[in-house]
């Protein structure tokens, strides 16, 4: 694997996210992810995993210049296996949790949100979805995601205008659970996800795909419909100026 690092023990896994600075998702660290997640779950010597990144970031969210310079077939096709995966991990019926410890933005945060418990490291790390203000219509399901944790309101209202939250801000409103010392961070989430993994392993699973009745469903459903939408807004002038600007002043750090 060449954007996920792995380790396995007492039955846990340990998947840091690995690639460049800011752990930006592509196709590849996407795949890697989601072929990660479907061993874990059909090994029965693993009884959880948590998801961490690495120095400042958690995941800085899609990667924005691979995307910029697909063709409209590399765009569709990669907006699909993105859908797809949150559907995946939104349904992975063993505890998940995230420790994150950096900058967790948009996608980042799509991933935090699938999570069954999300740790946060104190500081001045942001986590949100800020979508809208870069031009990319947010799909119903990952609305779904993010209501489901803190409520349609404020789900709402950050969605819309793309609210970055603090780590404090983010425990305020149940985007996070727990904020701790960027050094306990991984201490921390192995704590509360040994906890789960203490109890009766089917009543706890299929416990929590009960809870996410709706929510699975809502991520599974078609959404082609919503994509030709999101697609379309992709290629307009206006969403390409605004990428082209981020892009420019990315590469310029």
């Amino acid at each position: 694997m060449n954007t996920i690092k792995v380790t396995i023990k007492d039955h846990l896994a340990l998947i840091t996210l690995d690639r460049g600075r800011s752990n930006a998702l592509n196709r590849e660290m996407i795949t890697e992810l989601n072929d990660m997640l479907n061993n874990i779950v059909s090994d029965q010597n693993i009884a959880g995993a948590i998801i961490t990144g690495k120095e400042n970031f958690f995941s800085a969210g899609l990667d924005l210049i691979e995307l910029y310079n697909y063709s409209e077939a590399e765009a569709e096709s990669f907006w699909h296996l993105f859908l797809d995966f949150i559907a995946n991990i939104t349904s992975f019926r063993k505890p998940l949790v995230a420790a994150i410890n950096g900058h967790s933005p948009a996608g980042g945060c799509v991933i935090a949100l699938a999570c069954d418990y999300r740790i946060m490291a104190e500081g001045k790390a942001i986590i949100g979805l800020n979508e809208v203000p870069v031009g990319i219509i947010v799909p119903n399901s990952i609305f779904h995601l993010y209501s489901f944790w803190i409520g349609n309101a404020h789900a709402s209202r950050s969605l819309l205008e793309g609210k970055l939250f603090t780590p404090e801000e983010a425990l305020q409103v149940g985007l996070v659970d727990e904020l701790v010392n960027p050094e306990s961070i991984l201490t921390a989430a192995e704590r509360r996800i040994r906890k789960y993994m203490g109890m009766e392993r089917n009543t706890w699973e299929q416990s929590k795909l009960n809870i996410r009745k709706d929510l699975i469903a809502a991520t599974r459903a078609n959404q082609d419909e919503a994509l030709a939408l999101m697609l379309k807004q992709w290629w307009a002038p206006t969403t390409r100026n605004i990428l082209k600007t981020i892009i420019d002043n990315l590469q310029k750090k």
